[in-house]
């Protein structure tokens, strides 16, 4: 027969699991959530995602609570936190889920992060370009880095929120202001663009798009976002119709589904797969795999600009190698110019916006 004291322990385990911590008293005998599991999780990293209950934040809660990967994820938001948490909480995986609601609990939700995933920010509407984003995005961004700055300053961090192009040197000023700034720590999520390339070619091609990987560069916006089709792999060979065609799509990727969905959300659920895909190749490096090597949008000396997206190695301590561009066509070197002076102009309006 069971004891008493075992039978108490086993129900307030119970209690612990299903009552969120916002609800648990002080004082109370029963068992705090956040002390319940904390020892019996999966081995692996903390990862805390800041805007998990928005639309690319809640399918990017899920996907990394499935990852083999994370230990523990932290969810943050401004609103809705608790049932998002919830929700999540309840999947048979390793990782354990806390939730975190409001400017009062980012410090908690940061402390001791391995990985922070920042998908905050207002969504695309139907005629708003990346550009109209910017001063509701600029202040959330700035606000969640100071917390990062503060709180896990070591933490590699992986910039959604749009602008990229104007967020991640937003970023890096903040933690250059707070003293914390590494730039291997810094990257910006371009792994849609490569998604979308690779699912596009892969369908003129008559391919599966996992068989296909093509190097996408510049930025991430409109123009600014170069496809290689000529450095494609495997090594295959584009009319210039097809070529014309195929960077088109993909730079016009997010405007395409804004339009999809008239009026009622962006490319979320894309974003969400990419940002995992991402952040799952952020945690192989960290745990010291080989070879982990993606694109991002990173501090970089490939072009005489502070920031551009290439291919970089990622490793234990971010992205610590950062390839050259390797061999452009003329296709591929007038575009390359056009996203140059695009990216200019929206990474100085980054800069400005926290120097001002």
């Amino acid at each position: 027969m069971e004891s008493c004291a075992e039978a108490t322990q086993r129900i307030a385990r119970i209690s612990a699991h299903l009552l969120p911590p916002n609800f648990q008293m002080e004082g109370s005998s029963v068992l705090k959530r956040a002390d319940c599991r904390a020892k019996g999780g999966a081995p692996g990293f903390k990862v805390a995602i800041l805007g998990a209950a928005g639309g690319i934040g809640q399918p990017l809660a899920m996907l990394m609570k499935m990852n083999p990967l994370v230990s523990v994820l932290h969810l943050y938001d401004v609103v809705n936190t608790p049932g998002v948490t919830a929700d999540i909480s309840h999947m048979d995986t390793g990782a354990v889920v806390r939730g975190f609601l409001g400017q009062p609990q980012l410090e908690n939700a940061l402390t001791g992060m391995d990985l922070v995933i920042i998908p905050a920010g207002v969504p695309r509407k139907p005629g708003m370009t990346r550009d109209d984003l910017f001063n509701i995005n600029a202040g959330i961004v700035r606000t969640l880095c100071e917390g990062i700055a503060k709180s896990c300053p070591k933490a590699i961090v992986n910039l959604i929120s749009n602008p990229v192009n104007s967020t991640v040197p937003i970023a890096a000023e903040v933690f250059k202001k707070a003293g914390t700034y590494d730039p291997k720590r810094l990257l910006g999520v371009t792994m849609l663009d490569v998604v979308r390339a690779n699912t596009f070619v892969a369908e003129v091609l008559g391919l599966d798009p996992r068989e296909v990987d093509v190097p996408v560069v510049g930025g991430h916006a409109g123009v600014t976002i170069l496809p290689l089709l000529s450095q494609v792999k495997p090594p295959c060979f584009f009319t210039p119709e097809e070529t014309e065609y195929l960077t088109k799509r993909i730079q016009d990727g997010g405007t395409e589904v804004v339009q999809a969905k008239a009026g009622i959300g962006s490319a979320t659920l894309s974003m969400a797969y990419a940002a995992v895909k991402f952040a799952d190749a952020c945690l192989r490096g960290l745990r010291g795999d080989a070879g982990v090597v993606e694109c991002s949008f990173v501090a970089s000396e490939v072009t005489e600009l502070p920031f551009f997206a290439t291919k970089v190695r990622l490793g234990r301590n971010g992205a610590e190698e950062i390839f050259q561009l390797g061999p452009l066509n003329e296709y591929e070197r007038i575009g390359l110019e056009k996203a140059k002076k695009e990216l200019e102009a929206s990474i100085q309006k980054g800069v400005s916006f926290i120097r001002k």
